[in-house]
C-alpha cells in the first residue's frame, strides 16, 4: 500500500499578522466575548428586515452591510496598492438599496460582504511584519492601522445592525 503524499501546510503568518488575522476573524465571524460580530448580527436577518428603515434618509441594515463590503474593498486595494479598481457596485462608501425587499437580492449583497472579506484576509496574509510599520503610497497611517480599522469598522455597523433589527421587529 503506498501512502498518500501528504498536502504541503501553508506557511505560518508572522506572528503580527497572525494577530490582526485573528482580530478579523473575531471582528467578522469568529464567537468573541463582546457580543455578536458583523457576520453574526446579520444572521438570521430577512430581506424585509434588511430593507427597514428606522426614518426618512437612514441606513438600513442592508446598506450597511454593501457599505462595509466596500470599505474592506478600499483597505484591501489599500494595502496592495491596487490602483483605484471597480467595486461591485457603481459609486463609493454608501450604496442605496433598491426596493421592494427581494431575498435574492439581499443574499447577493451577503455573498459580495463575505467575498470582499475573504479577499482583505487574503491581502493580509500574504504580509509581513515590515509590510504592517509601512506607510502605504499617499497615506499617513501603517498598513496595520488600515487593518486594525477594517475589523473595528465591522464591529461599529455590528452594533449598529444590532439597534436596527431590534427597532425593525418592534
Amino acid at each position: 500500500m503506498t501512502p498518500r503524499p501528504r498536502r504541503p501546510r501553508a506557511p505560518k503568518p508572522d506572528p503580527a499578522v497572525a494577530v490582526l488575522l485573528d482580530l478579523l476573524e473575531e471582528a467578522y465571524t469568529r464567537k468573541s466575548w463582546h457580543g455578536p460580530n458583523l457576520r453574526g448580527a446579520l444572521r438570521g436577518v430577512t430581506a424585509a428586515l434588511a430593507a427597514f428603515r428606522p426614518a426618512p434618509r437612514r441606513y438600513n441594515i442592508r446598506e450597511l452591510a454593501v457599505h462595509a463590503a466596500y470599505w474592506k474593498y478600499v483597505v484591501r486595494r489599500t494595502l496592495t496598492g491596487e490602483k483605484r479598481g471597480r467595486f461591485a457596485l457603481p459609486g463609493s462608501n454608501w450604496f442605496p438599496r433598491p426596493g421592494p425587499a427581494d431575498e435574492a437580492g439581499w443574499r447577493t449583497d451577503l455573498r459580495l460582504l463575505d467575498d470582499e472579506h475573504a479577499r482583505l484576509r487574503a491581502a493580509v496574509a500574504k504580509l509581513n511584519e515590515r509590510d504592517l510599520m509601512r506607510k502605504p503610497r499617499g497615506r499617513r497611517e501603517t498598513a496595520a492601522h488600515f487593518v486594525r480599522g477594517a475589523a473595528a469598522h465591522d464591529l461599529y455597523h455590528a452594533g449598529q445592525i444590532q439597534l436596527l433589527k431590534r427597532l425593525g421587529r418592534s
